[in-house]
Parts: structure tokens; sequence; C-alpha cells
């Protein structure tokens, strides 16, 4: 009987956790047909009828660079709040960022402006409690996104990524920092990690608001779907943009989709900045095509300053057909590289949440705000120069002589890579 009982119990935490690291649904297995350009209507069509949602016109989108300008700027936002304030982040942990914004919002919403914070659960494990305490006793209403429970713990490796703040349904911000000490500063040292985030206005809050409100349903049960939430909002500027999201319980691929078309589309040139750079076969055909058809293609990701050397192992190991194609590659040298965007053909920009990883792609919630502009593009271009500029270029030589010790990291990291 005890053996029969053991067989059980071990069967079911096989199961649970093959059913954690599972993504369950089926996946885009063909390379991408090159069709049209990035500048070809029907490319923004597609983007926008396929991928969904529709791109709006009217946007100003204006760029924050590191924690000097982002921070500043969000809670700024967040103290002039008449109405409603909307936020949902990964990370938050202990420290005086963590302090100015809870503070922020708690005194909103004694002011009488309903306040909604969504944190992932394990993003957030390292908040200190006093924190939430004080926002619910001021009647900020949170909710901890995958908060286990024994009948829903195969949800616990689902996490919300995504970065999002909305101010009276009219203000938006997203990009890639979270809410702790590691991203104040301007990058000027190890401690203090380079990060760019967005301050957005037009229609396209409104599809940043609806975003929110996926997970906030999700959470909370509660939909939020009044004017206050959801005003009339006004042409703000002459960028078209689109707020665009992926999750595993909305379709798995949809994020690495948007990836794929986008960079099968460029016709000149790809600069891509991201933290954890752990390109499937699929995103490495295309980079490599790309560059084959003479697109300049640069990535930029994390060097010695990273907050996960399993990543950076795991990433390292996909580098060699991408070298051997002229595909570009720079390590960040000063500190944490944290930036999550990809700039095509001076033209398309896609900002956000997502890291170049299978974990954004296929088993985290993520949002990336996609504009499709010459003058953000170019703003961005001359950032990733910056950046590039305190970068170390890897060659083909120097990857192919790594240590035997790197690559046989590089083995055990395959194993999880999926997870990754």
């Amino acid at each position: 009987m005890w053996i029969a009982l053991v067989a059980v119990v071990l069967t079911v935490m096989v199961a649970f956790i093959v059913r954690n690291a599972s993504v369950g649904e089926r996946h885009i297995t063909r390379k991408l047909e090159r069709l049209y350009s990035a500048d070809d209507p029907q490319f923004s069509r597609s983007m926008s009828v396929l991928l969904g949602p529709a791109i709006l016109d009217g946007n100003r989108v204006q760029t924050l660079v590191n924690g000097v300008e982002i921070f500043p700027a969000m809670l700024s936002a967040i103290r002039g709040a008449q109405r409603t304030i909307t936020f949902e982040t990964y990370i938050y942990w202990s420290g005086s960022i963590g302090q100015d914004f809870a503070r922020a919002l708690a005194d909103r919403a004694r002011a009488g402006v309903a306040v909604h914070v969504l944190l992932d659960w394990i993003g957030s494990m390292k908040m200190e409690e006093h924190l939430l305490q004080d926002m619910t006793d001021a009647g900020v209403q949170v909710e901890r996104y995958h908060k286990p429970h024994w009948w829903r713990m195969a949800w616990l490796n689902n996490r919300t990524h995504r970065k999002l703040l909305v101010i009276d349904g009219a203000i938006g911000f997203t990009g890639g920092v979270g809410i702790a000490d590691q991203w104040r500063g301007n990058a000027e040292d190890p401690e203090h990690w380079r990060d760019t985030h967005f301050h957005v206005e037009g229609p396209v809050v409104a599809q940043i608001q609806a975003a929110f409100m996926d997970n906030w349903i999700k959470s909370s049960g509660n939909v939020l779907h009044d004017e206050r939430y959801f005003p009339k909002l006004q042409v703000r500027g002459e960028q078209p943009a689109q707020m665009f999201t992926s999750s595993p319980t909305g379709g798995t691929d949809s994020m690495l989709l948007m990836y794929l078309m986008t960079i099968t589309a460029a016709q000149r040139s790809i600069c891509l900045a991201n933290t954890y750079f752990v390109p499937d076969d699929l995103a490495i055909n295309a980079l490599v095509a790309a560059s084959r058809r003479g697109v300049n293609v640069r990535i930029i990701t994390p060097g010695p300053s990273i907050d996960s050397e399993v990543v950076r192992v795991a990433s390292r190991a996909r580098w060699g057909e991408l070298l051997e194609a002229g595909v570009q590659i720079a390590e960040y040298q000063p500190t944490m590289f944290h930036v999550k965007s990809m700039v095509v053909d001076e033209l398309v920009v896609s900002v956000g949440s997502t890291n170049f990883d299978n974990r954004s792609f296929r088993i985290n919630d993520e949002a990336n705000l996609n504009v499709f502009d010459a003058a953000l593009a170019l703003r961005q271009i001359e950032i990733f120069g910056a950046d590039w500029k305190k970068s170390k270029p890897v060659t083909l030589d120097a990857w192919q002589r790594r240590p035997l010790r790197e690559k046989l990291l590089e083995r055990i990291t395959s194993l999880v890579r999926s997870q990754l």
C-alpha cells in the first residue's frame, strides 16, 4: 500500500513539474517568407490586422533614459493624478525608490483617486511588507499576480513581466524599468543599471490601459471600464503606435511572431538591445537571413555585470552562427544592461518589457509598444550608438576560443534553455 501511495505522489509531482514547465500550445515551426519591407504599407497592415491591436495615429512618445529621468517623470505623473492610477510591474523590491512609489500611490488614494496596483508575486517577493500595508491602509487596491495557492500552483511559472503605468486613462508609461534602487541614477557605476522607459500620450494610451486590464481582471475578477479609465483621448502628436501584448493564455507565440515579422521585413538596419538574448533557431535564422541579404545587424547584450550568469552563458552559446553571418554583437561593460528595444530601418521601434528569450516569448505575460516614426527611431539609434561605444565587440575568433569551462556550462544550460 505504501509503495502504491508513494507512486501516486511521485506521479502527481512529475505531472505538476511537466505542467509547470510547459506552455501547451503549438508553436511556429517554419521560417517566415519575406514578402515586404518595413516601410511597405503592407507591413503595417499585417502588424495591425494579423497581430493586433490596431495601429493608432496621433500619439506622442518621449524617451526617458535611466532612473535619473524615469523615476521623476513617473512620480510626478502619479502625484498629479486626479481620477485614476493603474500600475502593473514585475520587479518591486525594498529600498528608497520603493518607498517613494508606495508613498505617492498612498497619498493619491487618500486624496480620493482610485488607485490599482498589480504586482507579480515572484517579482515582488523582496518588497517590504509594510509598504503593502501602507498602501492598502490608504485605500490602494493591491493584487498579487499568480500568488500561489495549492489548487493553481501550475501557474507559478507564468509571471507578469509587464511594466505599465496609466494616469487618468490619458498618460502612459512603459519600458524596462523595475521599482528598485538598482535603477536609480544614471548608469554611472555597477550599482546603477542602464535602462530606458517611455512617456506616452494620445489614443494608444487606451491600449496600454487595456493591457493592464487584461491581468487585473485575471487577478481581481473586477472589470474597470468606465470613463475614468477609458476617456476620450485627443491627438497629442504625429506618431502611429500600437501596444502589443502576449500571454500563454492568449497565444504563446504572438510576441515572437511580431519580432520575426519585423526582422524579416528589415532591409537596411536592425539595432537590437536586450537584457536576456537567448534566441531560438527561428530567431537565429531570421537574423542570419537579414544579415546575409545586406542588413546591418547590431546587437547589444549585458557584459560581466549581469544578474543571471546562467542566462549570459546560454546567450553566448547561441552566437556562433550569428557571428559567422556577419551579425555584430557587443557586450555592455559599465553596469547591468536592462534595455529591451529594437529599431528597424530607422523607422520601426519596438520597446517594452520583452526579453529576446523563450521565457518572454512563450511563458511570461509581456507588453511592447510599437511605434512607426522616423524621429523616434533616430533618437533610439542615437542612444544605441552611445551604448555601443560603451560595449565590447565580440569577434568570431574570440567566441570560438572561449574557455572549455564555458563550453561545458553551455551544455548544461541547454537542458533548461526553454525556461530562460
